[in-house]
């Protein structure tokens, strides 16, 4: 079992500095960006990966992949309510709220890690492969999908019961799953192969597979269900290509920072953000019409993840290293 360290009395102090001292650190990050503030986190100076939030109970939950910790932290407080150990090299991090679940992917031990919204503290481990990553939930059969990057599978997990029920040879390299709760398919990057892998989850079989033309690694993987629009960002080329998913082609192409990696999505206001390795993040609007970029900048070194919180009108990025020690990077959303 995971231990957890409850760190609410501990980092009063903190958030409340992290109010005061808005914009320290921040100075790096282009006029771009409007940066509230630089939260003091937890832990050492090493990567972090995905993030999650459940907009309702306003938990923003990180990988702390270089920790092998995943952090909960309270975005109404501004202050880091638990840490969450023994989750070995997480890479991926879901929340889903309608099961008060985490779930995160442990690559260290190639584990699926079950952890309680409310408690913090660990419900199960389930094998994930050899290189579990990326995680979708497929709501309408209450299953996980879970990306095993290396092992060229997609492993599905069973949340009512936190057990592997059945292995999708996807043929290649995998990238990032989503959910489409459009269709009610699962949609996966196989990055070596540049392709769109479509999964009907009643069978856990593959029904379709989409060929990305200027695609080269697409991993990051983003499902826009309203406007019926996939965002496919690709490692290779520093591409974001937008797919349509109604006549499954590539309407428009467009470059963004080296090594794009995580997506988020204002749904409210019509925005995409693609954050990079570069720590250039890259933002987009959306219309009936298309996508446009719409501006775009330096926002901190290895700014790879974000998450947005439409409600609250802002978006976080979790640095690894701001000033010698990790900060979470809150921006407010244009």
């Amino acid at each position: 079992m995971a231990s957890v360290r409850s760190w609410a009395p501990a980092l009063l102090a903190c958030a409340a500095c992290a109010v005061v001292c808005v914009g320290v650190g921040a100075k790096d990050a282009t006029p771009a960006f409007d940066v509230v503030a630089d939260v003091p986190l937890p832990g050492d100076t090493s990567r972090f990966d995905y993030a999650s939030i459940d907009p309702e109970r306003h938990l923003l939950f990180v990988a702390h992949l270089g920790a092998s910790e995943v952090l909960a932290f309270d975005t109404a407080t501004r202050r880091v309510v638990a840490r969450i150990a023994h989750v070995s090299q997480v890479h991926g991090v879901l929340v889903v709220p309608e099961l008060h679940r985490v779930y995160a992917s442990a690559t260290g031990t190639n584990e699926v890690v079950a952890i309680d919204e409310r408690t913090f503290a660990e419900t199960a481990r389930t094998a994930g492969g050899r290189y579990p990553d990326g995680m979708a939930y497929a709501a309408n059969v209450m299953k996980l999908y879970v990306s095993d990057e290396t092992g060229e599978t997609e492993t599905v997990v069973d949340a009512r019961t936190n057990r592997r029920v059945a292995t999708i040879e996807l043929g290649g390299e995998v990238g990032n799953t989503q959910y489409d709760r459009g269709s009610g398919h699962v949609f996966v990057n196989v990055q070596s192969r540049n392709d769109l892998v479509e999964i009907d989850p009643a069978a856990d079989r593959i029904v379709h597979r989409y060929a990305l033309p200027g695609a080269d690694g697409n991993h990051g993987l983003l499902i826009d269900a309203e406007r019926r629009r996939a965002f496919v960002a690709c490692e290779g080329n520093a591409r974001l290509l937008v797919f349509n998913l109604e006549t499954h082609a590539v309407d428009a192409t467009f470059d963004v920072g080296r090594g794009p990696d995580v997506l988020a999505e204002d749904a409210a206001r019509g925005r995409v953000y693609v954050a990079s390795e570069s720590g250039v993040v890259s933002i987009f609007g959306q219309s009936a019409g298309g996508v446009d970029k719409e501006r775009e900048g330096f926002l901190g070194a290895n700014a790879h993840v974000v998450a947005v919180e439409p409600a609250a009108g802002v978006a976080y990025f979790p640095l690894k290293d701001v000033g010698g020690a990790p900060a979470l990077r809150i921006v407010r959303l244009p």
